[in-house]
């Protein structure tokens, strides 16, 4: 369709000329997430968010809830990621995050940019990869890591009341939590989620790499 060519190349133009951070690799603890713009679908309802009539209708963002079995941030929001491998680059790790835990195949040609590292409390560097997903109609959740996935509209994080700042003794930056539905979701997620729409959605190069995130992401 000739509006998602338009918003592909928007996007990616946006991302060419972003001046890019990006944070020195650890040997043991870096990681990649995948920022997967796709067609709207049902999953947005299991989020308590009005679904549109059409798959198509409007771009969407692929989130998951971390399985309840996992030790760490267990039942939390998250995008597909995790560790890269050694010899991968971010971009390879992310489209292999994707297959692995949504069953979500997609190939290098699908790659739009990256977004700014993120260092998280906890030592990990996450670096987002801004991919194409398309349709992704037949994604299934990898009962291993993900309790469920979800499309959440990009409109839904285009909400007036988002983000949310807040003020703790701990820190001089805020902690960020981008709202969803009647929930929400906590960085380093957020950060990226919010550099994601400032960028991509409004052309905005906005840094998100100084905020706080909560006290159970230290982990």
């Amino acid at each position: 369709m000739q509006r998602d060519a338009q918003l592909r190349q928007r996007i990616v133009e946006r991302l060419q000329g972003f001046d890019l951070h990006v944070a020195p690799q650890p040997v043991q603890r870096a990681a990649a997430v995948a920022v997967a713009i796709c067609d709207e679908g049902h999953g947005a309802e299991l989020a308590g968010l009005p679904v549109h009539a059409h798959w198509s209708e409007r771009a969407a963002l692929v989130l998951t809830r971390r399985s309840e079995a996992l030790r760490n941030h267990a039942g939390q929001w998250a995008l597909p990621g995790g560790r890269i491998d050694a010899g991968e680059t971010p971009e390879q790790a992310a489209l292999r995050e994707l297959h692995e835990e949504v069953d979500l195949r997609l190939d290098t040609g699908c790659i739009l940019g990256r977004l700014d590292d993120f260092v998280t409390r906890s030592g990990f560097v996450i670096t987002p990869v801004v991919v194409w997903a398309g349709a992704a109609r037949d994604m299934q959740p990898n009962p291993a890591e993900v309790q469920s996935i979800h499309r959440i509209p990009v409109e839904e994080f285009m909400r007036a009341d988002a983000p949310w700042l807040d003020v703790v003794d701990s820190s001089e930056h805020p902690v960020l939590r981008m709202p969803v539905g009647d929930t929400w979701i906590a960085a380093p997620t957020a950060a990226v989620l919010y550099q994601f729409r400032e960028l991509c959605v409004l052309g905005r190069a906005t840094r998100v790499a100084h905020f706080e995130q909560p006290d159970f992401a230290w982990k």
